[in-house]
């Protein structure tokens, strides 16, 4: 038979000691006068206190002093009529530790009355111990995190102030040892350390990293999505810096920093301790980066603003006066041309001289009024559809007759066409490599790159004032030079500024590229580093196909007939004279009149006229571009030639009218009534 073993002998009073010692949850025992009696380790743990500190004390002592009044009174009632209460009845209760800290917590409620005790067993559990309570309160404190950056970020006037207070926050919030934000430099090739907090001595700010494809911060900028490594010991997708492990750090995230759709740098944040970041704390820092972006955005928007409104002063300063100035400068290059007729000039060798200086001065004024023009993007532009292969074979053709022979010209273009002032555009480029010649005194590498491109880089975007463009020409002119360092790269378009020497420089000259490119209903980028070289690359509407492009558009025009009848309009009277003089050279019959409502009454009464040559602002009555409206409706096949020193008129007019812009030579008069008179034919 099997022997029957005796069952242990049931001790209750140690059993439920056993029980309330073990319970998880923090136990406390507390008389009808409120004081407690007895307190479970977890009791302990959670309040902060020794047990022989906790027991003895009241319990009105573990409730925050604001609602200590009414949590006795709550007691007290309690005490009269005692019943139990489960957890989870209510949410908004609040425990004090002894340090002073609060914890949320829940309260079960156990009368021993009952039982013949007189006792109250509370249960009090750490409501911040849930884990949908603990992501949730952890999401509020990032939610006041991201609140603190935004109210600064309203007032703040200095991007320099809120990148360094972004890694500051990120490192407190997320409670990490190292937070940094990198930013791309132009070049493309390398990350800038511009703010962090907690950098190993291995870094400092302003140190440069390269933008490697398989670094974090690579990928990040490369595909503009976060980079989340749990484990650096588990991480097998990117290279880990040693001087990482070294210190003890064993995590990362990486966020991208973005501007315009376009990634310009990261934030990321490090810690010792591993499977620091999760969901919430991408989406924390990704909104942190998102908030910064959105700060420097309206910094460079607001410097995009004054420096556009620094330009429309310019603007109108230059419209002003380049009308009266060109004017002038069309006085004096006029009689000079006309003194090159007279006998004295052929006989005399010091009168050769001194004429032939002052039309070297007149066309440098009449130049320096066109970059003034150019800038403002206040200029007559005459765009027609431009072979650029061609345009860039003949200019590097003549840049390699004049420029030092140290410079090494390469051209690598596509067969393209565009649509730009083929004039403006071979001067833009020009200026560019005269640029680019001046930042390589020991010569180097020249080298123009055209592309046809499906649209503009997204950072130039904004530039163009053409946004519907159908694909652009990329123009690239780059050289080998000393580079530019940010400060000055940052204000290279600016107008009059220069690094040349006194008398060496306008200060032009950029900036009527990025003018002509804009006017042209395209755009401009600038790459440049020290000790890097410059690149310069203009981007211009693109022409599908031949799309009705004219290849005699530069072929000679034809003679201007001997007795042509010209219908001269022009209020100044010193200029009327000289052009009257130019046109007499060629055996034109002159008419002229110093008003618009006096040339229409000439034009109704007099059939013969074959051509009008008007100036476009004529003081008072008729403009220019009205009188050859009225000319047209009188006379339909009436070819019209405009003149201008300046005209904002003109700039919304259809591009279908042809303009002489003033100071002009006799030679480039008698080719644009040529052009006129063959366009009517």
């Amino acid at each position: 038979m099997p022997v029957r073993r005796a069952a242990p002998e049931f001790d209750d009073g140690a059993v439920f000691r056993s029980l309330f010692l073990a319970n998880p949850d923090a136990l406390l025992l507390v008389d009808l006068q409120g004081v407690i009696r007895l307190a479970n380790p977890a009791a302990l743990e959670l309040l902060g206190y020794a047990e022989e500190d906790l027991v003895g004390l009241a319990v009105d002592d573990l409730v925050p002093d604001a609602i200590r009044p009414r949590h006795a009174a709550y007691r007290n009632a309690y005490a009269d009529h005692p019943r139990a209460r489960p957890m989870g009845t209510q949410m908004d209760l609040v425990a004090k530790r002894r340090d002073g800290s609060e914890v949320m917590v829940e309260i079960a409620l156990s009368p021993l009355q009952d039982h013949g005790l007189p006792y109250v067993v509370a249960a009090v559990r750490n409501v911040g111990a849930y884990p949908r309570v603990k992501q949730a309160l952890q999401r509020a404190r990032y939610a006041e995190y991201l609140a603190q950056f935004g109210r600064q970020a309203v007032d703040a006037r200095n991007s320099k102030k809120l990148l360094d207070l972004v890694p500051a926050i990120a490192a407190d919030a997320l409670q990490v040892e190292l937070a940094k934000i990198l930013l791309l430099e132009p070049n493309g090739t390398d990350f800038r350390i511009v703010a962090g907090v907690g950098l190993l001595p291995e870094e400092s700010i302003g140190d440069r990293i390269p933008n490697e494809p398989g670094s974090p911060s690579g990928y990040v900028v490369a595909h503009g999505e976060p980079v989340l490594m749990a484990d650096y010991a588990q991480e097998r997708r990117f290279r880990i810096p040693s001087h990482y492990i070294q210190a003890g750090l064993v995590c990362e995230l990486s966020v991208p920093l973005a501007d315009r759709g376009r990634t310009i740098g990261t934030l990321a944040v490090r810690s010792r301790t591993p499977q620091r970041f999760g969901d919430d704390e991408v989406r924390f820092l990704g909104s942190l980066s998102s908030m910064l972006a959105t700060v420097l955005q309206r910094e460079s928007s607001e410097d995009a603003l004054n420096h556009a409104q620094r330009l429309e002063s310019v603007g109108q300063l230059t419209g002003g006066i380049a009308h009266d100035f060109n004017n002038l400068l069309t006085v004096i290059s006029g009689n000079l041309q006309v003194l090159e007729d007279a006998p004295a000039y052929a006989g005399d060798p010091l009168v050769k001289q001194v004429v032939s200086a002052a039309a070297r001065a007149t066309r440098r004024g009449a130049e320096l009024t066109g970059k003034l023009l150019a800038f403002s993007r206040r200029q007559v532009l005459q765009p027609t559809i431009v072979d650029v292969h061609a345009l860039l074979q003949s200019l590097t053709d003549m840049l390699r007759r004049t420029l030092d022979q140290r410079i090494v010209i390469r051209l690598d273009a596509q067969d393209v066409l565009c649509t730009a002032d083929p004039v403006q555009l071979e001067s833009a480029l020009l200026n560019v490599a005269i640029n680019a010649r001046d930042a390589m005194p020991q010569g180097g590498t020249l080298s123009f790159t055209c592309r046809a491109v499906p649209a503009l880089p997204m950072e130039l975007a904004s530039q163009t004032e053409k946004p519907g463009a159908q694909g652009f020409v990329s123009i690239a002119v780059a050289d080998s030079g000393v580079g530019m360092p940010e400060a000055i790269r940052a204000r290279a378009f600016e107008p009059f500024f220069t690094t040349k020497d006194s008398g060496r420089g306008t200060g032009l000259g950029l900036s009527t590229v990025y003018g002509f490119a804009k006017q042209s209903h395209g755009a401009v980028s600038l790459a440049s580093a020290s000790g890097e070289g410059t690149t310069v690359t203009i981007f211009l509407p693109q022409v599908e196909g031949d799309a009705g492009y004219d290849q005699g558009l530069h072929s000679a025009a034809s003679k201007v007939p001997a007795g042509l009848r010209v219908l001269l309009v022009e209020d100044d009277s010193e200029v009327r004279s000289v052009v009257g003089k130019f046109l007499a050279s060629i055996a034109c019959d002159v008419i002229a009149c110093a008003g618009g409502e006096e040339a229409r009454r000439v034009l109704a009464s007099d059939p013969g006229i074959d051509l009008l040559l008007t100036d476009i602002l004529l003081g008072a009555g008729l403009r220019g571009t009205e009188l050859a409206d009225a000319a047209r409706a009188l006379r339909p096949g009436l070819p019209v030639l405009l003149m201008s020193g300046y005209s904002g008129e003109l700039l919304g007019e259809p591009r279908d009218r042809e303009l002489l812009r003033k100071p002009f030579t006799r030679g480039d008069l008698e080719h644009a009534i040529a052009k006129v008179l063959n366009a009517t034919q």
